[in-house]
Protein backbone atom coordinates (compact mmCIF):
# COMPACT_ATOMS: atom_id res chain seq x y z
CA UNK A 1 0.00 0.00 0.00
CA UNK A 2 1.15 3.41 -1.20
CA UNK A 3 2.14 6.48 1.28
CA UNK A 4 0.86 10.21 0.18
CA UNK A 5 4.53 11.02 -0.24
CA UNK A 6 6.91 11.57 -2.85
CA UNK A 7 11.03 11.05 -2.38
CA UNK A 8 13.25 12.77 -4.16
CA UNK A 9 16.81 11.63 -4.52
CA UNK A 10 19.72 13.29 -6.13
CA UNK A 11 22.71 10.93 -5.64
CA UNK A 12 26.16 12.15 -6.28
CA UNK A 13 29.80 10.87 -6.38
CA UNK A 14 30.02 10.72 -1.97
CA UNK A 15 26.81 12.78 -1.39
CA UNK A 16 22.99 12.13 -1.37
CA UNK A 17 20.40 14.59 -0.97
CA UNK A 18 16.70 14.16 -0.43
CA UNK A 19 13.39 15.41 0.14
CA UNK A 20 10.34 14.15 1.19
CA UNK A 21 6.91 15.35 -0.34
CA UNK A 22 3.22 15.55 0.53
CA UNK A 23 1.46 14.18 -2.49
CA UNK A 24 -1.49 16.57 -1.91
CA UNK A 25 0.04 20.03 -1.94
CA UNK A 26 3.77 18.85 -2.99
CA UNK A 27 4.60 20.69 0.18
CA UNK A 28 8.48 20.04 1.39
CA UNK A 29 7.69 18.37 4.45
CA UNK A 30 11.72 16.88 5.55
CA UNK A 31 14.91 17.55 3.14
CA UNK A 32 18.29 16.84 3.98
CA UNK A 33 22.13 15.58 2.92
CA UNK A 34 24.51 13.01 3.58
CA UNK A 35 28.16 14.39 2.33
CA UNK A 36 31.58 13.09 2.30
CA UNK A 37 30.43 9.31 2.18
CA UNK A 38 33.09 6.75 2.35
CA UNK A 39 35.08 8.85 4.95
CA UNK A 40 35.41 9.36 8.31
CA UNK A 41 33.48 13.00 8.53
CA UNK A 42 30.34 11.61 6.44
CA UNK A 43 26.92 12.90 8.36
CA UNK A 44 23.61 13.04 7.50
CA UNK A 45 21.74 16.38 8.20
CA UNK A 46 18.17 16.81 8.30
CA UNK A 47 15.91 19.60 8.14
CA UNK A 48 12.00 19.87 9.22
CA UNK A 49 10.91 22.83 9.20
CA UNK A 50 13.34 25.52 11.19
CA UNK A 51 14.82 22.35 12.60
CA UNK A 52 17.89 20.64 11.61
CA UNK A 53 20.06 17.61 13.01
CA UNK A 54 23.12 16.18 12.42
CA UNK A 55 24.30 12.57 12.40
CA UNK A 56 27.80 10.82 12.28
CA UNK A 57 27.77 8.27 9.71
CA UNK A 58 31.52 7.63 9.40
CA UNK A 59 32.68 5.54 6.36
CA UNK A 60 29.14 5.05 5.48
CA UNK A 61 28.65 4.16 1.93
CA UNK A 62 25.37 5.38 -0.30
CA UNK A 63 23.47 2.27 0.70
CA UNK A 64 24.09 3.02 4.57
CA UNK A 65 23.01 6.42 3.82
CA UNK A 66 19.93 5.59 2.00
CA UNK A 67 18.80 2.89 4.54
CA UNK A 68 19.90 5.89 7.52
CA UNK A 69 17.41 8.51 5.83
CA UNK A 70 14.68 6.15 5.18
CA UNK A 71 14.94 4.72 9.20
CA UNK A 72 14.74 8.43 10.71
CA UNK A 73 11.64 9.49 7.95
CA UNK A 74 9.93 6.25 9.14
CA UNK A 75 10.71 6.85 12.98
CA UNK A 76 9.94 10.15 12.47
CA UNK A 77 6.35 8.76 11.15
CA UNK A 78 6.88 10.88 7.87
CA UNK A 79 7.52 7.88 5.91
CA UNK A 80 5.13 5.33 6.71
CA UNK A 81 4.73 2.72 4.00
CA UNK A 82 6.19 3.11 0.30
CA UNK A 83 5.84 5.94 -1.64
CA UNK A 84 3.60 7.40 -4.07
CA UNK A 85 6.61 7.78 -6.48
CA UNK A 86 10.40 7.92 -5.96
CA UNK A 87 11.88 10.89 -8.32
CA UNK A 88 15.40 10.60 -9.57
CA UNK A 89 17.58 13.51 -10.83
CA UNK A 90 19.38 12.03 -13.54
CA UNK A 91 22.26 14.61 -15.11
CA UNK A 92 22.79 13.56 -18.66
CA UNK A 93 20.20 12.27 -20.72
CA UNK A 94 21.60 12.54 -24.18
CA UNK A 95 19.34 12.92 -26.64
CA UNK A 96 17.26 9.69 -25.92
CA UNK A 97 14.97 11.84 -23.39
CA UNK A 98 12.98 15.26 -23.65
CA UNK A 99 10.96 14.76 -20.56
CA UNK A 100 10.71 12.85 -17.44
CA UNK A 101 9.88 8.93 -17.87
CA UNK A 102 9.28 6.24 -15.67
CA UNK A 103 11.98 4.28 -14.94
CA UNK A 104 12.40 0.56 -16.19
CA UNK A 105 15.21 -1.49 -17.95
CA UNK A 106 14.92 0.42 -21.35
CA UNK A 107 15.25 3.95 -19.47
CA UNK A 108 18.13 2.10 -17.31
CA UNK A 109 20.31 0.96 -20.74
CA UNK A 110 19.55 4.48 -22.06
CA UNK A 111 21.49 6.29 -18.82
CA UNK A 112 24.47 3.71 -18.63
CA UNK A 113 24.79 4.24 -22.21
CA UNK A 114 25.52 7.92 -20.99
CA UNK A 115 27.66 7.17 -18.33
CA UNK A 116 30.17 8.42 -20.75
CA UNK A 117 29.37 11.48 -21.26
CA UNK A 118 28.96 11.71 -17.62
CA UNK A 119 31.03 9.45 -15.53
CA UNK A 120 31.49 11.94 -12.16
CA UNK A 121 27.28 11.30 -12.52
CA UNK A 122 25.62 9.06 -14.00
CA UNK A 123 27.01 5.96 -12.21
CA UNK A 124 25.55 7.44 -9.07
CA UNK A 125 22.41 8.72 -10.51
CA UNK A 126 22.14 4.89 -11.22
CA UNK A 127 23.28 3.82 -7.81
CA UNK A 128 20.17 5.50 -6.15
CA UNK A 129 17.72 3.85 -8.90
CA UNK A 130 19.13 0.64 -7.75
CA UNK A 131 19.41 1.28 -3.81
CA UNK A 132 16.02 2.34 -4.23
CA UNK A 133 14.26 -0.26 -6.17
CA UNK A 134 15.79 -2.66 -3.25
CA UNK A 135 14.00 -0.81 -0.48
CA UNK A 136 10.80 -0.50 -2.40
CA UNK A 137 10.17 -2.66 -5.73
CA UNK A 138 6.90 -1.65 -5.49
CA UNK A 139 7.01 1.79 -6.04
CA UNK A 140 7.24 3.68 -9.41
CA UNK A 141 10.61 5.00 -9.94
CA UNK A 142 10.89 8.30 -12.22
CA UNK A 143 13.39 9.95 -13.81
CA UNK A 144 14.14 13.83 -14.38
CA UNK A 145 16.88 14.92 -16.89
CA UNK A 146 18.95 17.59 -16.48
CA UNK A 147 19.32 17.77 -20.22
CA UNK A 148 15.69 17.38 -21.30
CA UNK A 149 14.81 21.02 -21.35
CA UNK A 150 17.62 21.28 -23.90
CA UNK A 151 16.49 18.99 -26.12
CA UNK A 152 14.62 22.00 -27.80
CA UNK A 153 18.04 23.55 -28.42
CA UNK A 154 18.25 24.02 -32.33
CA UNK A 155 21.42 22.45 -34.57
CA UNK A 156 23.37 25.94 -34.97
CA UNK A 157 23.19 25.57 -31.44
CA UNK A 158 23.76 21.98 -30.26
CA UNK A 159 26.31 21.15 -32.77
CA UNK A 160 30.57 21.34 -32.62
CA UNK A 161 32.45 22.70 -35.15
CA UNK A 162 34.19 19.17 -35.42
CA UNK A 163 34.06 16.35 -38.38
CA UNK A 164 30.62 15.92 -38.76
CA UNK A 165 30.23 11.86 -38.42
CA UNK A 166 31.76 12.54 -34.45
CA UNK A 167 28.27 13.66 -33.73
CA UNK A 168 26.03 10.86 -35.52
CA UNK A 169 28.01 7.93 -34.33
CA UNK A 170 29.45 9.24 -30.82
CA UNK A 171 26.72 11.72 -30.03
CA UNK A 172 29.63 14.22 -29.50
CA UNK A 173 27.18 17.66 -28.84
CA UNK A 174 25.95 20.34 -26.75
CA UNK A 175 23.42 18.76 -24.23
CA UNK A 176 23.36 21.36 -21.49
CA UNK A 177 23.02 20.87 -17.53
CA UNK A 178 20.88 22.03 -14.69
CA UNK A 179 17.64 22.06 -16.57
CA UNK A 180 15.27 21.61 -14.04
CA UNK A 181 16.52 24.62 -12.74
CA UNK A 182 16.60 26.91 -15.77
CA UNK A 183 12.56 25.77 -16.19
CA UNK A 184 11.34 25.96 -13.06
CA UNK A 185 12.67 29.74 -12.88
CA UNK A 186 11.68 30.48 -15.96
CA UNK A 187 8.10 29.84 -14.95
CA UNK A 188 8.46 31.70 -12.20
CA UNK A 189 10.07 34.73 -14.69
CA UNK A 190 6.48 34.42 -16.68
CA UNK A 191 4.16 34.44 -13.95
CA UNK A 192 5.77 38.05 -12.47
CA UNK A 193 5.74 39.48 -16.03
CA UNK A 194 2.48 38.17 -16.46
CA UNK A 195 2.44 36.69 -19.75
CA UNK A 196 2.15 32.79 -20.77
CA UNK A 197 6.28 31.21 -20.40
CA UNK A 198 5.77 30.78 -24.70
CA UNK A 199 5.88 34.27 -25.00
CA UNK A 200 8.69 35.00 -23.25
CA UNK A 201 11.83 35.66 -24.36
CA UNK A 202 14.52 35.31 -21.24
CA UNK A 203 18.32 34.38 -19.83
CA UNK A 204 19.04 32.65 -16.90
CA UNK A 205 21.98 32.32 -14.99
CA UNK A 206 22.19 29.20 -12.22
CA UNK A 207 25.14 30.03 -10.12
CA UNK A 208 26.20 27.94 -7.66
CA UNK A 209 29.05 25.33 -7.23
CA UNK A 210 28.41 24.29 -10.64
CA UNK A 211 27.03 27.24 -12.96
CA UNK A 212 25.74 27.22 -16.26
CA UNK A 213 23.39 30.21 -18.69
CA UNK A 214 20.83 29.63 -20.83
CA UNK A 215 19.03 31.43 -23.41
CA UNK A 216 15.18 31.00 -23.41
CA UNK A 217 13.33 32.19 -26.53
CA UNK A 218 9.38 31.72 -26.42
CA UNK A 219 9.41 29.57 -23.23
CA UNK A 220 11.97 27.07 -24.98
CA UNK A 221 15.92 26.55 -24.44
CA UNK A 222 17.61 27.67 -27.41
CA UNK A 223 21.20 28.57 -26.04
CA UNK A 224 23.14 27.08 -22.82
CA UNK A 225 26.72 27.21 -21.25
CA UNK A 226 27.55 23.93 -20.44
CA UNK A 227 27.99 21.43 -23.38
CA UNK A 228 29.18 17.57 -23.77
CA UNK A 229 29.68 17.78 -20.24
CA UNK A 230 28.98 20.13 -17.12
CA UNK A 231 32.54 20.79 -17.58
CA UNK A 232 32.25 23.44 -20.37
CA UNK A 233 31.11 27.47 -20.15
CA UNK A 234 31.15 29.30 -17.28
CA UNK A 235 33.89 29.80 -14.53
CA UNK A 236 32.98 27.44 -11.40
CA UNK A 237 33.35 26.56 -8.11
CA UNK A 238 36.02 23.85 -9.00
CA UNK A 239 35.38 23.52 -12.70
CA UNK A 240 37.49 25.44 -15.43
CA UNK A 241 34.85 26.17 -17.73
CA UNK A 242 35.47 27.24 -21.10
CA UNK A 243 39.74 26.55 -22.32
CA UNK A 244 41.50 26.57 -25.27
CA UNK A 245 41.43 22.64 -26.17
CA UNK A 246 45.29 22.56 -26.99
CA UNK A 247 46.04 22.51 -23.64
CA UNK A 248 45.06 19.48 -23.27
CA UNK A 249 48.38 18.36 -25.14
CA UNK A 250 50.24 21.18 -23.99
CA UNK A 251 49.63 19.42 -20.49
CA UNK A 252 50.04 16.14 -21.82
CA UNK A 253 53.87 17.26 -22.39
CA UNK A 254 54.34 18.69 -19.03
CA UNK A 255 54.05 14.84 -17.84
CA UNK A 256 50.30 14.99 -17.01
CA UNK A 257 48.06 12.38 -17.77
CA UNK A 258 44.36 12.42 -18.85
CA UNK A 259 43.01 11.34 -15.95
CA UNK A 260 45.18 14.03 -13.74
CA UNK A 261 44.24 16.95 -16.41
CA UNK A 262 40.65 15.68 -16.07
CA UNK A 263 40.93 15.95 -12.19
CA UNK A 264 43.02 19.21 -12.80
CA UNK A 265 40.09 20.92 -14.70
CA UNK A 266 36.76 19.48 -12.81
CA UNK A 267 38.01 19.49 -9.60
CA UNK A 268 40.96 21.97 -9.20
CA UNK A 269 40.45 24.97 -11.19
CA UNK A 270 37.52 27.66 -11.27
CA UNK A 271 37.51 29.65 -8.21
CA UNK A 272 39.46 27.20 -5.80
CA UNK A 273 42.14 26.92 -8.83
CA UNK A 274 42.74 31.02 -9.31
CA UNK A 275 42.24 31.74 -5.63
CA UNK A 276 44.51 28.55 -4.13
CA UNK A 277 42.23 28.96 -1.70
CA UNK A 278 38.65 27.51 -1.72
CA UNK A 279 35.56 27.46 -4.02
CA UNK A 280 33.53 29.10 -1.21
CA UNK A 281 31.90 32.42 -2.64
CA UNK A 282 31.44 33.60 1.14
CA UNK A 283 34.98 32.87 1.99
CA UNK A 284 36.18 34.41 -0.80
CA UNK A 285 34.76 37.58 -0.39
CA UNK A 286 36.17 37.40 3.27
CA UNK A 287 39.51 36.85 2.09
CA UNK A 288 39.37 40.04 -0.78
CA UNK A 289 38.10 42.19 1.96
CA UNK A 290 40.95 41.62 4.11
CA UNK A 291 43.59 42.01 1.30
CA UNK A 292 43.93 38.80 -0.25
CA UNK A 293 44.14 39.46 -4.05
CA UNK A 294 44.09 35.92 -5.61
CA UNK A 295 40.69 35.55 -4.13
CA UNK A 296 40.01 39.26 -5.43
CA UNK A 297 41.42 37.92 -8.95
CA UNK A 298 38.92 34.72 -8.86
CA UNK A 299 35.93 37.13 -8.01
CA UNK A 300 36.71 39.47 -10.79
CA UNK A 301 37.69 36.59 -13.32
CA UNK A 302 34.71 35.29 -12.19
CA UNK A 303 32.21 38.14 -12.82
CA UNK A 304 33.77 39.12 -16.40
CA UNK A 305 32.68 35.37 -17.54
CA UNK A 306 29.59 35.68 -16.21
CA UNK A 307 29.02 39.06 -17.46
CA UNK A 308 30.77 37.59 -21.03
CA UNK A 309 28.21 34.67 -21.41
CA UNK A 310 25.01 36.52 -20.53
CA UNK A 311 25.97 39.02 -23.65
CA UNK A 312 26.68 35.58 -25.65
CA UNK A 313 23.16 34.54 -24.80
CA UNK A 314 21.22 37.38 -26.34
CA UNK A 315 22.50 36.82 -29.80
CA UNK A 316 19.36 33.87 -29.46
CA UNK A 317 16.93 36.20 -28.43
CA UNK A 318 15.03 39.11 -30.19
CA UNK A 319 14.61 40.79 -26.84
CA UNK A 320 15.24 40.45 -22.98
CA UNK A 321 12.14 39.97 -21.27
CA UNK A 322 14.47 39.51 -17.83
CA UNK A 323 17.23 38.45 -16.78
CA UNK A 324 17.01 35.90 -13.82
CA UNK A 325 20.04 35.07 -10.91
CA UNK A 326 19.13 31.85 -9.41
CA UNK A 327 21.27 29.36 -7.17
CA UNK A 328 23.39 29.69 -4.02
CA UNK A 329 25.74 32.20 -5.80
CA UNK A 330 22.67 33.49 -8.00
CA UNK A 331 20.50 34.17 -4.84
CA UNK A 332 22.81 35.36 -2.13
CA UNK A 333 25.76 37.14 -3.66
CA UNK A 334 24.40 41.04 -4.27
CA UNK A 335 28.24 41.65 -5.05
CA UNK A 336 28.33 39.27 -7.96
CA UNK A 337 24.95 40.38 -9.38
CA UNK A 338 26.45 44.14 -9.07
CA UNK A 339 29.73 43.43 -11.09
CA UNK A 340 27.94 41.62 -13.84
CA UNK A 341 25.33 43.75 -14.16
CA UNK A 342 27.58 47.01 -14.36
CA UNK A 343 29.30 45.36 -17.28
CA UNK A 344 25.75 44.64 -18.58
CA UNK A 345 24.62 48.01 -18.82
CA UNK A 346 24.66 48.07 -22.85
CA UNK A 347 21.69 46.16 -22.13
CA UNK A 348 19.63 48.45 -20.26
CA UNK A 349 20.51 47.17 -17.08
CA UNK A 350 20.42 49.58 -14.46
CA UNK A 351 20.82 47.93 -10.67
CA UNK A 352 18.80 49.07 -7.75
CA UNK A 353 21.64 48.97 -5.22
CA UNK A 354 18.81 49.02 -2.86
CA UNK A 355 16.82 45.54 -3.88
CA UNK A 356 19.85 43.89 -4.88
CA UNK A 357 21.54 43.65 -1.50
CA UNK A 358 17.85 42.51 -0.16
CA UNK A 359 18.33 40.11 -2.47
CA UNK A 360 14.96 41.33 -4.85
CA UNK A 361 13.09 40.36 -1.61
CA UNK A 362 11.66 43.60 -1.36
CA UNK A 363 10.07 43.88 -4.55
CA UNK A 364 8.92 39.86 -5.23
CA UNK A 365 12.82 39.49 -6.86
CA UNK A 366 13.52 42.67 -8.92
CA UNK A 367 16.89 44.20 -8.65
CA UNK A 368 16.52 46.84 -11.09
CA UNK A 369 15.31 50.45 -11.28
CA UNK A 370 11.82 51.22 -12.82
CA UNK A 371 12.37 52.20 -16.25
CA UNK A 372 15.43 49.11 -16.59
CA UNK A 373 15.47 46.36 -18.30
CA UNK A 374 14.48 43.65 -15.68
CA UNK A 375 16.48 41.41 -13.57
CA UNK A 376 15.40 38.95 -10.52
CA UNK A 377 16.96 36.56 -8.16
CA UNK A 378 14.21 34.10 -8.19
CA UNK A 379 15.31 31.09 -5.57
CA UNK A 380 15.44 28.03 -7.64
CA UNK A 381 13.85 24.30 -6.49
CA UNK A 382 14.87 21.66 -8.50
CA UNK A 383 13.65 18.93 -5.91
CA UNK A 384 10.21 20.34 -6.42
CA UNK A 385 10.57 19.85 -10.19
CA UNK A 386 11.58 16.29 -9.79
CA UNK A 387 8.54 15.59 -7.15
CA UNK A 388 5.66 17.47 -9.91
CA UNK A 389 7.00 15.47 -12.38
CA UNK A 390 7.44 12.21 -10.74
CA UNK A 391 4.22 12.79 -8.98
CA UNK A 392 2.48 13.25 -12.63
CA UNK A 393 3.89 10.32 -14.10
CA UNK A 394 3.11 7.52 -10.98
CA UNK A 395 -0.53 8.97 -10.77
CA UNK A 396 -1.50 8.75 -14.77
CA UNK A 397 0.99 5.48 -16.30
CA UNK A 398 1.20 1.98 -15.02
CA UNK A 399 4.18 0.96 -13.59
CA UNK A 400 6.61 -0.69 -16.11
CA UNK A 401 9.42 -3.18 -15.11
CA UNK A 402 11.86 -2.22 -12.46
CA UNK A 403 15.36 -3.64 -12.19
CA UNK A 404 16.53 -3.90 -8.71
Amino acid sequence: MNDNTILVINCGSSSLKFALFNAAELDCVASGLAEKLGTTGAVLTIKIGNSKSTTSLAHADHSIAIKSVIESLTSMQLLIKDPLGIGHRVVHGGEAFSNSVLIDNRVIAEIEKCSALAPLHNPANLLGIKLMAELYPSAPQVAVFDTAFHQSLPQASYLYPIPYHLYTEHGIRRYGFHGTSHQYVAELAANKLNKPLDKCNLITAHLGNGCSVTAIKQGLSVDTSMGLTPLEGLMMGTRSGDIDPGLFEFLCTTGMNSESINQMLNKESGLKGLSGETNDMRTLFKLADSGNKRAALAIDVFCFKLAKYISAMAASLPAIDALVFTGGIGENADRIRATALGKLSIFGFKLSSELNKSNGLRSEGRITESGSTLAYVIPTNEELVIARDTLKSAKYRELPNQRG
